[in-house]
């Protein structure tokens, strides 16, 4: 079996109720773009999800523990902390559309959490096909000049007889990068990191 049954009782039939993350599961979350590619890698493997349009963002929900060590790009796990407590804003089960937080896969008793291994391949290769390879490690941003684990090529530097090497940002300054070089891609880069929720 795929995804696992309902171990909880879902919210009220008001309005978004902001519930613990790492009682009854851990969550996800993704950018939109990564989190649209995700969905169609997993097709009927997919727990429930739900999308928050107001923050372009998607979330999973799986077993509690069960991705403390991941590490992908534009992709972060919620789970219980030490010394504070996590929420998450879960719609009622009857939203799945016409609201700005909606479950996006519906939630049933018999699809509920997603297979946490499932997810992390269907992810990593999300990133990979949107954001493309990952860059050797961590990368100086051109801009603020600290290291960041989650680097994107902006450009190739081009010096001597020698091929130059890529210039990286980090995700909140991807956009002044491309506005630096031409005010039109600057825009357009603005509107994408927007969408990715990374600006």
């Amino acid at each position: 079996m795929t995804t696992r049954s309902l171990s909880w009782t879902p919210p009220n039939d008001a309005d978004v109720e902001a519930l613990p993350v790492g009682r009854w599961w851990d969550a996800v979350r993704a950018t939109a773009d990564i989190g649209n590619r995700a969905l169609e890698v997993l097709g009927e493997a997919s727990g429930a999800v739900i999308q928050d349009d107001g923050y372009g963002t998607v979330y999973w929900l799986i077993e509690t523990g069960s991705a403390r060590s991941w590490h992908l790009r534009q992709v972060r796990v919620l789970t219980a902390l030490a010394d504070e407590t996590t929420l998450l804003g879960v719609p009622p089960v009857h939203w799945t559309t016409g609201h700005r937080t909606y479950w996006r896969v519906p939630l049933a008793h018999d699809r509920c959490l997603t297979d946490a291994l499932r997810l992390h391949k269907a992810l990593a290769q999300a990133v990979t096909d949107i954001l493309g390879p990952a860059a050797g490690g961590r990368q100086l941003c051109y801009r603020c000049q600290l290291p960041t684990d989650e680097p994107i090529p902006v450009a190739m530097g081009h010096g001597g007889s020698v091929g130059g090497a890529t210039i990286f940002a980090c995700p909140a300054h991807v956009s002044s990068f491309a506005e630096q070089r031409d005010p039109w891609a600057g825009i357009a880069a603005t509107n994408q990191s927007h969408k990715q929720g990374s600006a």
